[in-house]
């Protein structure tokens, strides 16, 4: 603890959220952050690392072997995260979020206790949706970087919980509905527009808990990074600068985009490519619900004869999981087969280099912050169908401020296998009005990319970050030898 830090790289402990949507942009500022100067020991579980493993053959029990062999000082370690290696968190979420709660921060805290003794640390870099970052950087009196891998709109919804509760717009028994137009950044919002946990009526689950807790304790940071840009969500994030550190350096991207040299999947990829080279340019719909959600059986099956009816081509990523683990079949009977001409069904793949590829030319999404980023990058226009936490407020974003995209259903309507394929038309179809929204996608991607060019918006916040850390490293150094 005492090592001296003068002159040194600042060295930073960075843990990510066992969860494969904040796993990636995690690895990737792990990355950027070593590439400009920084010593990087990156924290997975055991879980994590070990589903990572089964995905990759080729992956080792270093995850960032090959980053290291370019120059890069990124260390790696693994913890527990207080369940069983192979206990089945997709079907048991409360109890992995309970663990993550209340058990995972003792083994988090003897894994920086045996690094700050043997080497010198500067700051802890973790995920805002953990509970216990403030008290382990104070404990070994490191400084604290929150990172939010999602929105600044969701970050400030979260951060003024307070504001909710008193203007009873959240955790009453009178709920309003009426717009949102108190939070500050947020000129107005409709309660439907925010994450599914804050729609809720009942707040006594345990992803409430977290919630809560996490956002008590980021007020403890000593800085906030965001991975999203100024220019999307401008007055959103200056309100923020004006209550706390807050940083937008996104999009948190691998330099070459469609390739990272460290895996991240938490399953084995098919290659797509062949299949794509085949297709016309923008006739493909892209479908994929990310890694975490689950669709009802019901849904699953509207969508399915939704895709039959209209007539385009299709690569489906249906994740094993993606009703239950104990569904091993969640198609109807005979669909595949009847889609076999035109379609390709896979567990899984490497969503960048699909969304990249010319053939595609529209994504049936679930609005995963990771998969709206790279779609935009992609100039891919998005068909919204959001199941569940940020996902209902990144549909807004998408469909009514940025305008790059359409909503599968309209409002809690159930959807149908006819308005299905309507929407699917209207979005790939350029006579119905496509062009609209790959003409809105394009101006977006061009914020995107501007952001992070040398001296973009994201660039320079990135700089600002670890020009404001170095000053609050030296403080602290002073501190301690006075």
């Amino acid at each position: 603890m005492d090592v001296q830090l003068e002159n040194q790289k600042p060295h930073a402990i960075f843990i990510a959220y066992p969860l494969q949507g904040h796993v990636i942009p995690s690895v990737h500022l792990a990355i950027h952050l070593a590439a400009r100067g920084f010593i990087v020991t990156f924290i997975n579980t055991h879980a994590i690392h070990q589903q990572t493993c089964n995905g990759h053959s080729s992956a080792g029990d270093d995850l960032f072997s090959a980053v290291r062999k370019s120059g890069l000082d990124i260390r790696y370690k693994t913890v527990s995260d207080g369940l069983p290696v192979g206990f089945d968190r997709s079907l048991n979420h409360d109890q992995f979020m309970g663990s993550l709660l209340h058990v995972f921060s003792a083994h988090v805290e003897e894994a920086v206790e045996r690094i700050v003794k043997t080497e010198a640390v500067s700051c802890l870099i973790a995920d805002t949706f953990f509970v216990w970052p403030s008290k382990v950087a104070k404990k070994f009196d490191l400084l604290y970087v929150s990172f939010w891998t999602e929105p600044a709109l969701v970050f400030t919804l979260y951060y003024h919980l307070n504001l909710l509760r008193i203007n009873r717009h959240f955790d009453c028994q009178d709920i309003r509905d009426d717009a949102i137009d108190y939070i500050p950044g947020v000129p107005t919002i409709n309660p439907q527009d925010m994450t599914s946990y804050l729609q809720e009526s009942d707040t006594t689950s345990v992803c409430h808990q977290i919630i809560s807790a996490a956002f008590q304790d980021v007020r403890k940071a000593d800085f906030v990074l965001c991975n999203t840009i100024q220019d999307l969500e401008n007055d959103t994030i200056s309100a923020l600068q004006a209550q706390t550190q807050f940083y937008a350096i996104g999009p948190v991207f691998p330099p070459g985009f469609t390739k990272s040299s460290v895996p991240t999947s938490l399953w084995p990829e098919s290659d797509c490519t062949n299949w794509l080279n085949s297709k016309p340019h923008t006739s493909v719909l892209y479908v994929s619900f990310g890694s975490y959600a689950h669709v009802t059986k019901s849904e699953l099956t509207e969508i399915a004869h939704g895709l039959s009816l209209s007539g385009v081509h299709f690569i489906w990523v249906l994740r094993p999981d993606i009703v239950s683990s104990n569904e091993t079949e969640p198609l109807p009977v005979g669909f595949r087969a009847e889609v076999a001409d035109r379609s390709m069904i896979v567990p899984w793949c490497h969503q960048k280099q699909v969304l990249a590829h010319p053939a595609i030319g529209g994504f049936l999404t679930h609005c995963g912050w990771n998969s709206v980023l790279e779609s935009t990058w992609c100039g891919v226009p998005l068909l919204c169908f959001p199941l569940l936490t940020d996902q209902f407020t990144n549909r807004k974003l998408v469909v009514e401020d940025w305008k790059v995209g359409i909503n599968l259903k309209d409002g809690r309507q159930m959807i149908t296998k006819e308005k299905v394929s309507e929407r699917i038309k209207h979005l790939m179809d350029a006579k119905s009005g496509s062009r609209q929204y790959k003409d809105a996608v394009r101006e977006v991607r061009k914020k995107l990319e501007d952001a992070v060019k040398p001296n973009g918006s994201s660039d320079k916040a990135t700089n600002q970050f670890i020009k404001d850390l170095n000053v609050a490293i030296s403080s602290k150094l002073k501190g301690r030898t006075q």
